[in-house]
């Protein structure tokens, strides 16, 4: 069973209260989405450590309820 976009933002703004969260859903199929995520949390790690904590703040449901997402993350400017 696919994840609604609600569902995406709702795992990542628990792993990150202080977060902008964008979801998108990119192809309009409700399984393949797109991720803005802009935190604090994100200083001092690389870009492959920041993909790293959005895909364990969505609890294993990547490659299994959640097909495919483009992650872009940034620390607030």
């Amino acid at each position: 069973m696919a994840m609604a976009g609600p569902d995406i933002e709702q795992l990542i703004r628990e792993a990150f209260p202080d977060a902008h969260v964008i979801v998108t859903d990119l192809a309009g199929d409700g399984d393949h989405y797109g991720a803005r995520v802009v935190s604090r949390a994100f200083a001092g790690k690389s870009r492959i450590q920041q993909h790293q904590m959005v895909y364990a703040a969505l609890k294993g449901r990547m490659g299994e309820a959640l097909h495919a997402l483009a992650l872009e993350t940034a620390m607030p400017t």
